[in-house]
């Protein structure tokens, strides 16, 4: 099995955690994003000055025969003047990006969308007066369309290569530069009634197929550069040193930031460091988040409950902490792996995570986020099958007389496993965490969660109105008073539940199956698992 580290990253919080040791963790990936993106844009606008410089030379150099000059209110001269306000643009704008460039993202993303702004509307002015002035014949509109179409492939196309970009973001401005080219087909048949004689339709399939294939390249492209740009920076992050800790592989990552495995310089004891996105530390919420989820975990010393070894902030801003490195998978992904769990296996595992919450709960703290992916199924000083209750980032102080994190009417959590009241939005107790981990249960017997739904409001509205399925029809061979266990900390109302995760584990322990799986049944079962190759 292959070792993984102790859970998702952890959710910031408000005030910054004063370091503890120095760092010389790299600048984080937002700044690496950020200088490339000035240096896209300053080349896109020079880019902009020589094809504006270009079309200025070909104006004055091409001869124009015989032919008689063109008014001052021709489209020439409108053109003109649309030509100027993008040559004015992309001048102001590589001078402004060259002298600053400690500018933020948010400022550069408006100077993008000003180039590209400006550059849209030319070449949309630039497609209506083609439209406009053309024969109405079937081969005049149809060249006239193919030829105005060529400056929106060429935006479309400069805009997915050159600029870096997430794929939602791309595809919103791809469409909207598209939808030009479409907007002005209808305006040019205002001016010219002869586009409406059937020319209308085909100039818009004309459009659709022509800018299909670059809009899609350019969606792919910038999507696949921004991935491999964030995956050579992380290659980068992992040869460097935190502190006292040597940073060797990336683990994984989450919506919170990454896990990597590391090792301390000295002790050379291995352990996990959590990093959380700088974009997040840096709001007050979340990193008061994190701060109480470090404060919460470091205050408790039960035996299944992960220990932190020290926490800071790094120099781009993100937090982390280090903590001990468990060998083993998180309970979702054994259960994904090896099936449903014998349900002695489930009573075992569940009676470790009755001690760790309970301390938890006598120090007044909730957990609200117990989940199969927040549990490590580790081997430990010798012993296998040792559950480690992971990850306190929504974790709830109940002796809190302000600064709640967590309002009435706010849903903060994992969809599948929270209780009622949770999803309702209401005040949550230590009752809240029993009916988690009868969910987690649910999950070890069956491999699945009680409700299943597509939506997240799908899984509130189960939890809040539909009663909770019984685990031995969904499996039969669940022992009737573990099913009855699993059914009461299943409750809709928290007054049916088990009051205390203490009798909890009584009742666990009182079930028939309770001495069917121990240290050393865990340790034939691992055994049997490595030998296999598994």
């Amino acid at each position: 099995m292959t070792p993984t580290a102790t859970g998702p990253p952890p959710e910031p919080t408000a005030a910054p955690a004063p370091a503890r040791w120095a760092t010389t963790a790299p600048a984080g990936f937002d700044e690496e994003f950020r200088r490339l993106l000035r240096s896209r844009l300053i080349l896109v606008h020079l880019l902009t000055l020589a094809f504006v410089a270009l079309l200025v030379v070909l104006e004055v150099t091409i001869p124009r025969g015989d032919a008689p000059p063109e008014p001052a209110e021709g489209p020439g001269w409108r053109l003109a003047g649309s030509l100027a306000v993008s040559f004015a643009e992309s001048l102001v704008g590589t001078l402004v990006l060259w002298r600053r460039p400690g500018m933020s993202a948010r400022s550069l993303r408006v100077w993008e969308l000003a180039l590209f702004g400006t550059q849209t509307a030319y070449h949309g002015h630039f497609r209506f007066e083609v439209l406009a002035h053309t024969a109405g014949t079937t081969e005049a509109v149809g060249f006239a369309g193919l030829s105005s179409l060529q400056g929106f492939i060429t935006l479309v196309l400069a805009y997915g290569v050159l600029v870096p970009n997430t794929r939602r973001r791309s595809l919103t401005v791809v469409a909207a530069l598209a939808a030009v080219a479409f907007a002005v087909i209808p305006a040019a048949a205002a001016v010219n009634p002869v586009l409406w004689q059937g020319h209308v339709p085909a100039l818009a399939v004309q459009a659709a197929l022509i800018l299909a294939v670059p809009a899609a390249v350019a969606v792919f492209v910038a999507a696949r550069t921004t991935a491999l740009q964030r995956r050579a920076f992380e290659a980068e992050r992992r040869a460097e040193e935190v502190g006292q800790y040597a940073l060797k592989r990336k683990l994984g990552e989450g919506g919170m930031g990454e896990v990597y495995l590391a090792e301390h310089r000295l002790l050379k004891r291995p352990c996990a460091v959590k990093f959380v996105r700088p974009e997040l530390a840096s709001h007050p919420a979340t990193a008061a988040r994190f701060e109480r989820e470090v404060r919460a975990v470091t205050g408790l010393t039960h035996f299944h409950t992960v220990r932190v070894y020290d926490y800071g902030r790094a120099d781009d801003g993100s937090f982390y902490y280090v903590m001990e490195y468990l060998d083993g998978p998180t309970l979702d992904r054994l259960v994904r792996d090896a099936g449903p769990l014998d349900p002695g296996r489930v009573v075992y595992l569940a009676r470790q995570l009755c001690g760790a919450l309970a301390e938890a709960h006598a120090a007044g703290l909730v957990h609200r986020d117990l989940k199969p992916g927040n549990v490590i199924v580790a081997a430990l000083g010798g012993q296998h099958d040792v559950a480690k209750l992971l990850d306190f980032g929504l974790v709830q102080d109940l002796g809190a007389e302000d600064g709640r994190l967590t309002r009435t009417g706010t849903v903060l959590g994992t969809p599948a496993y929270m209780c009622p009241e949770q999803a309702g939005g209401s005040p949550v107790d230590a009752r809240g965490d029993i009916y988690s981990l009868g969910a987690v249960a649910f999950f070890a017997l069956t491999g699945r969660p009680p409700f299943e739904a597509t939506t997240v409001g799908g899984y509130l509205t189960a939890h809040l109105t539909k009663p909770a399925p019984d685990v031995s029809a969904v499996r039969a061979d669940v022992p009737a008073d573990l099913a009855a266990v699993v059914a009461r900390c299943l409750a809709k109302d928290p007054a049916g539940r088990f009051q205390t995760v203490a009798d909890l584990e009584r009742a666990l322990a009182g079930c028939g199956c309770a001495a069917d799986w121990g240290a050393a049944r865990a340790a034939g079962w691992w055994g049997t698992r490595r030998t296999a190759g598994e």
